[in-house]
């Protein structure tokens, strides 16, 4: 989804670790580490500056109207809450801001070209905090962060996979700078990437991601945790030559972020086509790409983890769009799923049915056939089809679908 993958966005340049200034002493020595490590020179000194926790709140708030649209967030609301990713009476941009005000820790500016850490963290961290958001300003001093996330286009998962690859290497560099004080490497000890790469952002410490919907806390954490992973990746297979290649030839999809045999095997997403193309009396109001990462946690969120991961790599393509008549306040959702294989399409098929019972309290159905599937649900009528190796449905029709 476009605008949320634009909010969580915001967060690429903020640490997800716990930790906290007093370290600015290290900036040159931490500069020289990573230069070592990528072969990326620094070109800039890096100015860096301690901020209150209301300073990064202003911040974000101040960001988000920067970057999104107020429309264009409402439609993004909107197609959540069609999805069913989030609840109808869910408000995306102030949780999202409340959100990334509590994971925040350290932040690296694209814009101003400055490294901030909070006041608020535990000391035992700020060295890791440090190296991190200074991974980010070395990777913006090369290649540029702010067009580097422009260019990803019209197409959401792929803005969520160059997140995953800023956050990637961004994190991948700390564990290894880290590692390195310590005479190791991670790529000596894979194990360590686990021990010191890991996200957890759930418990009482961060009561407000843990009670966020499971679409918001994955989209959040995956450029850090599959990012990581997929960096180490690219750094086993191509050394030092990884961390430039990357940035020039970025992945496309978050699928060959979880799989990057994938991005290696340079497998590009099949253009789906969607179930119809205009509604009479509706206008578009947004249109994008479903990825892998979209398809599992929705399959996820209602009880489908084995189904997730199963089928989920099977994804080949996705797509939908949303339209809307604002006077009588209905909106339509259509969308199209492509796989690799029709069994993979009739899992999807079959696994779907439970999606529409789950984010539904009024689920009607009018045809039930292997192949077809029809009825009303909460926002009007639906239809659900699966021919060949492509699912697809539309949602919230004034009227029954033609059979």
């Amino acid at each position: 989804m476009r605008a949320s993958s634009r909010l969580i966005g915001l967060l690429f340049w903020a640490s997800l670790c716990a930790e906290t200034p007093a370290v600015f002493r290290d900036i040159d020595r931490s500069m020289r580490e990573l230069t070592g490590i990528t072969g990326l020179p620094a070109r800039k000194k890096v100015r860096a500056e301690i901020i209150s926790r209301d300073r990064v709140h202003q911040f974000l708030k101040d960001r988000v109207k920067e970057v999104v649209k107020p429309e264009d967030l409402r439609v993004e609301e909107l197609t959540l809450k069609k999805f069913g990713f989030i609840p109808s009476d869910f408000e995306l941009a102030k949780s999202t801001v409340e959100l990334l005000t509590e994971q925040a820790a350290a932040f690296y500016d694209f814009r101003r070209k400055k490294l901030f850490l909070t006041d608020w963290t535990s000391s035992g961290m700020q060295e890791s905090a440090l190296v991190h958001e200074l991974a980010h300003a070395l990777a913006d001093q090369n290649f540029g962060l702010e067009r580097f996330i422009r260019d990803s286009g019209h197409s959401d998962d792929s803005s969520l996979a160059r997140m995953a690859v800023m956050e990637g290497q961004a994190s991948w560099l700390m564990a290894e700078a880290m590692a390195q004080r310590r005479s190791q490497s991670l790529l000596k000890d894979p194990s360590l990437l686990e021990a010191m790469g890991g996200a957890d952002s759930e418990g009482s410490q961060y009561p407000v991601f843990a009670a966020a919907p499971l679409y918001l806390r994955e989209t959040l954490v995956f450029p850090y945790t599959h990012g990581m992973r997929f960096q180490h990746a690219l750094v086993e297979k191509m050394g030092q030559a990884a961390f430039s290649r990357i940035f020039r030839k970025p992945p496309v999809t978050t699928q060959q972020i979880l799989h990057p045999e994938k991005y290696f095997a340079g497998e590009e997403p099949a253009r789906t086509a969607l179930p119809i193309e205009r509604i009479k009396g509706y206008r578009k109001v947004g249109d994008g790409m479903i990825g892998e990462l979209d398809v599992t946690i929705l399959l996820r969120q209602y009880g489908m983890r084995g189904e997730a991961q199963e089928i989920g790599p099977h994804w080949r393509g996705g797509a939908y769009a949303l339209w809307e008549r604002r006077a009588s306040g209905r909106s339509v959702l259509a969308h199209a799923v492509e796989w690799d294989s029709e069994e993979a399409a009739g899992r999807y098929f079959g696994a779907y049915h439970k999606v529409l019972a789950g984010k539904w309290k009024k689920l009607e159905i009018a045809e039930d056939s292997p192949r077809n599937l029809a009825g009303r649900g909460d926002d009007g009528y639906f239809q659900v089809r699966w021919s060949g190796r492509v699912v697809t449905a539309v949602e919230g029709l004034e009227r029954a679908a033609a059979r």
